[in-house]
């Protein structure tokens, strides 16, 4: 068994350099008491955070994407240096689906923030971020043995459920936001200077139709289907455990959340993330 570093193994500590770098410099601009208010495409007056890579960021917004990057640096980075080494150590399917998960999460915030914040000075960061979680994932599931992979899989009972209430959840809970606005004649409400919301897209237009896709792939026995119900599960894990951190820091800077808003928002997102992690490593220990 090869035990030495592949491709794979390099680019995963480039993302990991990178992802210091990123998140580093957003933890950094956490800096309040430079706020300023300008007029949005809708001429609506909005407060801007006015500082570090941040600075033409929304006062809202801004608190989110550092929470990101805070858990980004202290939780991914050092379980995904974890998963590498398990990886060249074991090589197996498991090692890889590990690896492959966390991967996949990075490559998720990487398009949350290359599409989705103001155009800063790590612009360029951003866009190899993407690009190179991209492809490490691609060629990490490409050396994959699915058809092992698929064999090896046993029923989880239960996990279908949580899998299409999960689907119906991330698709539903955004279209809550949406449906009001096709009767107000407005846009979103918190779309403040930017032109649309990135998570929504993902959200709704990718993780909720991949989960069943994967549901349909399991019952044609693809291995493909594993892969990516771990990658989901995992997902959903770290979303759960990101946006109470995202809120702290919402907090900290003194935006009010209304009660309801923390019950539907994050409240329904640590639920599914407790049941993903405990589907997770059901589905991994099959492995």
């Amino acid at each position: 068994m090869n035990k030495s570093f592949k491709s794979e193994h390099r680019l995963v500590c480039i993302l990991a350099f990178l992802l210091v770098i990123i998140a580093g410099a957003g933890l950094l601009s956490f800096k309040l008491g430079y706020d300023f208010v300008t007029v949005n495409q809708y001429a609506d007056s909005i407060k801007m955070f006015g500082y570090g890579i941040y600075a033409h960021d929304s006062f809202f917004k801004a608190p989110i994407f550092i929470g990101s990057d805070a858990t980004m640096l202290f939780m991914i980075v050092p379980l995904m240096i974890w998963a590498m080494f398990l990886d060249v150590k074991h090589a197996s399917n498991k090692s890889k689906l590990i690896l492959i998960s966390i991967v996949g999460v990075v490559l998720y915030y990487a398009s949350s923030i290359a599409f989705g914040i103001t155009y800063n000075v790590l612009c360029l960061v951003y866009i190899a971020l993407f690009s190179i979680s991209l492809f490490t994932l691609i060629m990490m599931i490409r050396s994959l043995d699915l058809n092992m992979l698929r064999s090896s899989a046993k029923p989880v009972k239960g996990l279908r459920i949580f899998l299409i209430i999960t689907g119906i959840a991330l698709f539903g809970i955004w279209l809550m936001d949406i449906i009001p606005t096709w009767f107000s004649g407005e846009s979103l409400a918190l779309i403040e200077t930017y032109t649309t919301e990135i998570t929504y897209v993902i959200d709704m237009g990718l993780i909720s139709p991949m989960i069943f896709v994967a549901l349909h792939l399991l019952k044609k026995q693809d291995g493909l289907g594993d892969v990516i119900i771990v990658m989901t599960l995992t997902l959903c894990v770290i979303m759960g455990l990101m946006l109470p951190i995202q809120t702290v820091f919402q907090l900290m800077a003194g935006i009010v959340i209304p009660i309801p808003v923390l019950v539907i928002k994050v409240g329904v997102f640590m639920v599914l993330a407790l049941f993903a992690a405990y589907y997770d490593v059901k589905v991994l220990t099959q492995q």
